[in-house]
């Protein structure tokens, strides 16, 4: 008897598959294939702009780090521009095997033009895969010491409910501006994903 197509068992093929790792990023699974490997620092010294460093963990439904998660980050310059032939303002990396960590080597980006005219607050885009996840997930870093009140994303969002899980706190470490953004697949305090 045939099912319909909503009683169709999901295939192993249909997911990222087990080893993310190997093929977007080899570097970090010990094979050195790229002569320019894709890599956490976004923007090098040469950069103008305030260096700073994302780091955070990306949490299953239960609470514990996920140790196989490709993330992609897409930034602006410091300027707010995204066309800059010096500053490519994007990076890959993966969470940590050992402690479920990713972390972004970057420079802080200025407010965006939006798509009406009006600026977006600064902010950093993320898509995350990896095994069990069939489409990539895609959210945003914003940034608790900036004014965040007019940007066009956050205020759809409902600040009683989950637009906390869009702002990473700052705080500094060997003189450094970290910002602390862990993700939450599911679960209570589930980050704010977007559609693509």
């Amino acid at each position: 008897m045939v099912q319909p197509l909503g009683y169709l068992r999901e295939t192993p093929s249909q997911t990222a598959g087990p080893y993310v790792h190997i093929g977007l990023i080899p570097h970090q699974a010990g094979f050195d294939i790229f002569a320019n490997p894709f890599g956490r620092t976004i923007a090098g010294p040469d950069i103008p702009g305030e260096r700073i460093r994302i780091e955070g963990r990306i949490l299953d439904g239960l609470g514990a780090p996920c140790r196989d998660v490709l993330v992609e980050a897409w930034q602006a310059g410091a300027d707010g521009r995204y066309d800059n032939p010096a500053f490519r303002g994007w990076g890959r990396t993966g969470t940590d095997f050992e402690t479920g960590l990713y972390a972004f080597d970057t420079i802080k980006p200025g407010p965006v033009l939006g798509r009406h005219g009006g600026l977006q607050a600064p902010h950093i885009s993320l898509w995350l895969v990896s095994r069990g996840i069939n489409i990539g997930l895609q959210t945003r870093i914003y940034f608790a010491d900036e004014d965040n009140a007019e940007d066009p994303v956050l205020r759809v969002i409902d600040p009683t409910l989950r637009r906390q899980t869009l702002i990473a706190p700052r705080t500094l470490r060997d003189g450094i501006p970290l910002y602390t953004f862990d993700i939450r697949l599911q679960g209570d305090n589930e980050t704010v994903f977007f559609d693509t």
